[in-house]
């Protein structure tokens, strides 16, 4: 997952705006596995749209989605790196 300097610097090449604190809500060490649960987005998407705007809370979804790309693509290189080093053990080509 992006650190939240990297979601800032996404946020602000997106949107011109850093939504900071988003980020670090979205990422505090003491509650990050609550508050990346996809189960209460519209909750929370409400919650930043009326404290922060509508932009602030596109760019928490957003922040979601980065997240589980991040994870999905490392392990997906990972897969595909096991199975390069399997095809070659056993001689076969791709």
């Amino acid at each position: 997952m992006p650190s939240i300097e990297k979601h800032v610097e996404i946020s602000k090449q997106r949107t011109n705006q850093s939504h900071r604190e988003v980020h670090e809500w979205i990422d505090d060490p003491q509650h990050k596995d609550e508050r990346h649960d996809i189960t209460k987005i519209p909750d929370t998407f409400q919650m930043f749209k009326e404290k922060y705007g509508e932009q602030a809370a596109r760019e928490y979804v957003q922040h979601l989605a980065d997240d589980v790309n991040g994870k999905f693509n490392h392990f997906i290189e990972d897969v595909q790196a096991l199975l390069d080093k399997n095809l070659k053990y056993f001689g076969a080509k791709k």
